[in-house]
């Protein structure tokens, strides 16, 4: 993917776009030609009848890759959070697994029922790491099933 970045360049009244004779070509030929956006030349500018001409420039990319910039901003964006259930004297085993197999997509068996077992004895269990808007939904969920949950940042290191 490729992205047309815009500079500016001052113009005088008396410049000419023209090529003169032993100047180098410009290296967009061919199949380049199309490839960068072309912005409007803005003729009229102050004084004495100077513009300045847009001209882009490209920055390459890697296809299906994000760059730098979008990886950062996703990741501040949606900083990752941990539901976590907790231990209650009310539910039957039976049923926070089911509960989990329905509310968490993606939820094994083997894993809803490890989650069970660790809030069972530690009285607390990480249920699922990921965004917060999708933390807060899976935790108002569960709630919604008569289980105990909440929500928490997750540090630097889950």
């Amino acid at each position: 993917m490729e992205t047309a970045i815009c500079g500016r360049i001052a113009l005088s009244p008396k410049h000419v776009l023209a090529p003169k004779p032993g100047d180098k070509q410009l290296p967009f030929k061919g199949q380049f030609l199309h490839r960068g956006v072309l912005t409007p030349i803005a003729a009229s500018g102050p004084g004495k009848g100077g513009g300045l001409l847009e001209r882009p420039t490209i920055e390459k990319t890697t296809p299906g890759r994000e760059s730098e910039f979008d990886l950062r901003k996703s990741r501040k964006i949606s900083p990752p959070y941990r539901v976590l259930l907790h231990n209650d004297n009310f539910n039957k085993r039976e049923y926070v697994v089911q509960v989990l197999m329905k509310v968490i997509p993606g939820m094994t068996l083997d894993n809803a029922v490890n989650i069970m077992q660790e809030a069972h004895y530690n009285g607390l269990a990480v249920v699922i790491v990921c965004a917060q808007a999708d933390a807060e939904e899976h935790c108002m969920q569960l709630r919604g099933n008569g289980l105990l949950s909440s929500i928490e940042p997750a540090s630097g290191n889950c």
